[in-house]
C-alpha cells in the first residue's frame, strides 16, 4: 500500500486566514467544559474513575473535532489551539487535559496519514463527537517505546487479524475507536511496525486489570486485550511504516500535548494559591511582604514562564515546517517534555512548601495542591526522562556546531 499524502495539521487547516479557529467560540466551549470538569474532578480522582461527564461534554462541544479539518466538519484548529485547550482543561484536572490531548494526537495521525477513504469515513464522525480515540502502543516487554512491537498482525485475504494485549490504554474502556501498533504482517523484525485503526464494533475488548495509582487516576489507563478483524484498508500509512508517523506526528504531539497539560496543572495550582493569598482572611495570617516568601513565589512563577516559553517556541517551530528527523529538532521536542515534567513538578512541590501542611498537604484544601503534586509525579515517568536524556546525549554528538532550533 502506498503512503497517502500527508495532510499536515497546522495553520492551513484552520478556519481563518490567521491560522486559528474562532477564539471567542473556542474560549466559550472551553469555559463550559471546565465547569463540568470542576464538578466531577474530586470524585473521579478519589475513585480512580474515568470522567464520563467530561467525555459527554467533549462530545457535545465538538472539541473532539478540534484538529479535524473544516472540510470534514471539524473546527479546523491547529496544534497551537490543541496546546491552549489542553493547558486550560488541565488547570482543573490533569487527567481531563491528558484525555483530550491524547485523543488529539490520534486525530492528527489520521488527518496526516490515513487514506482518503478512511479519512472520509472516520473524520466526520470524530468531528460530530461520535468517536473518542484511544492509543494502543504499549507492550509489557517494552513499555512505551513507540518504534517496536511484540505482537503481529495476521493477513487473512483482504482482512487483518488483531490479537493485541497492552498494559496501559488510557480511557480504553470508554473509547469508540483505537489506533493500534503491531508488527506488520510477515515482519522480519520488531521494528517493522504498522498502525491500524479499529472501531470498537469490530473488536472484542476486554479489560484485564485495574488502575489504582498515586496520580493521574481519572485517566483509567487500564490493561486491555483487543481481538478481532478489520479491513486491510484501515492501515494508517503503509505497512511497516509507523516509524515515520511516530517521528513526524505521534511523538511531537505527545510531547507538546503532555507538556501543555503539566503546565496547565501547575498554572492552575499557582492561580488558586495566589487567589487565596490575596484574600482578606489569609492576608491577616501571613506576611506577604516577607523577602523570603516573595522570592519563593517569584521562582515558582519563573518555572512556569520558562516552561511556557519552551512550549510556545516548539509550537512555532513545528508549525513553521520543522523536520523532526534532524538532531536539533529532536532535541528541542525532547527538551519540551523534559523541561515541563521537571519544572512543573518542582513548582507545585515548592507551592506545597510555601503554604504548609494545612493547604499544601491535605486533600480537603480547596487549593488541591496534593492532587496536583500526585498527578505531576507521573510526568517524569511518562516516557521516562532517563530514556530521553540517554537519547539526547547521542543526538548532541550528532550536532557538533550546536545550531539551536
Amino acid at each position: 500500500m502506498s503512503v497517502p499524502a500527508r495532510h499536515q495539521v497546522g495553520p492551513a487547516d484552520s478556519a481563518d486566514p490567521a491560522g486559528r479557529v474562532d477564539l471567542t467560540n473556542l474560549a466559550n466551549l472551553v469555559g463550559a467544559l471546565r465547569a463540568v470538569i470542576r464538578e466531577s474532578a474530586d470524585a473521579t480522582d478519589r475513585d480512580a474513575e474515568f470522567p464520563v461527564a467530561t467525555l459527554a461534554a467533549l462530545r457535545r462541544t465538538s472539541l473532539f473535532g478540534l484538529l479535524v479539518p473544516a472540510e470534514y466538519g471539524g473546527l479546523g484548529g491547529s496544534v497551537r489551539d490543541m496546546v491552549w485547550v489542553s493547558t486550560e482543561l488541565a488547570r482543573d484536572c490533569t487527567s481531563a487535559g491528558m484525555i483530550f490531548a491524547m485523543h488529539c494526537q490520534q486525530v492528527a495521525a489520521l488527518t496526516s496519514y490515513a487514506s482518503p477513504a478512511l479519512r472520509q469515513a472516520l473524520l466526520p464522525r470524530i468531528a460530530h463527537g461520535e468517536v473518542y480515540l484511544a492509543s494502543v502502543t504499549t507492550d509489557a516487554g517494552k513499555g512505551g517505546h513507540l518504534l517496536s512491537a511484540e505482537q503481529a498482525l495476521a493477513e487473512r485475504g483482504d482482512r487483518l487479524r488483531i490479537d493485541r494485549t497492552a498494559p496501559i490504554v488510557t480511557g480504553g474502556a470508554h473509547a469508540d475507536g483505537f489506533l493500534i501498533t503491531m508488527q506488520a504482517p510477515g515482519a522480519a523484525s520488531a521494528g517493522e511496525v504498522s498502525l491500524v485503526y479499529a472501531d470498537r464494533a469490530q473488536l472484542h475488548t476486554e479489560v484485564v486489570g485495574g488502575w489504582d495509582t498515586l496520580g493521574m487516576r481519572a485517566t483509567e489507563s487500564v490493561p486491555m486485550r483487543l481481538t478481532g478483524e478489520v479491513p486491510a484498508d484501515q492501515v494508517v500509512g503503509r505497512h511497516g511504516g509507523f516509524a515515520d508517523i511516530a517521528i513526524q506526528s505521534f511523538a511531537p504531539l505527545a510531547h507538546l500535548g503532555w507538556s501543555a497539560c503539566w503546565l496547565g496543572t501547575a498554572s492552575g495550582a499557582l492561580a488558586r494559591t495566589v487567589t487565596m493569598l490575596r484574600s482578606r482572611e489569609e492576608r491577616g495570617r501571613r506576611d506577604l511582604t516577607s523577602e523570603l516568601f516573595l522570592t519563593r513565589l517569584s521562582r515558582i512563577r519563573q518555572r512556569l514562564d520558562l516552561t511556557n516559553a519552551v512550549i510556545q517556541h516548539a509550537v512555532d517551530t513545528f508549525l513553521s515546517g520543522m523536520d523532526p528527523t534532524t538532531p536539533r529538532q529532536q532535541l528541542l521536542l525532547n527538551t519540551v517534555k523534559l523541561t515541563a515534567s521537571e519544572q512543573c513538578l518542582a513548582a507545585v512541590d515548592e507551592l506545597v512548601e510555601l503554604v504548609g501542611l494545612r493547604h499544601g498537604y491535605q486533600r480537603q484544601s480547596p487549593l488541591r495542591l496534593e492532587r496536583a503534586l500526585r498527578d505531576l509525579r507521573a510526568a517524569p515517568l511518562n516516557y521516562a526522562n532517563d530514556r530521553l536524556h540517554f537519547a539526547d546525549g547521542r543526538l548532541v554528538l550528532l550536532d557538533p556546531e550546536v545550531r539551536l532550533a
